[in-house]
């Protein structure tokens, strides 16, 4: 991933696609700590970064995090 990569902020639908899980489940992992926090970019607008996604799906990859539960 390279340093652009890296800072880029991921939106709400793209996540949900690369981590393959519903929007109940993400948000209720992200309530748990179980999945990264979200960043505020604006009143309405939300986003997680790329490189806490990028190593959330290490972590599933590599066993060592279910991302269903």
């Amino acid at each position: 991933m390279s340093k652009l990569e890296e800072k880029a902020l991921l939106r709400i639908g793209r996540v949900l696609e690369l981590v393959g899980v519903s929007r109940s489940c993400w948000w209720a992992g992200v309530k748990q700590g179980k999945f990264p926090a979200a960043v505020k970019i604006g009143d309405r607008v939300t986003a997680w970064r790329a490189s806490d996604i990028a190593n959330l799906l290490d972590r599933i990859a590599s066993g060592g995090l279910s991302a269903k539960g």
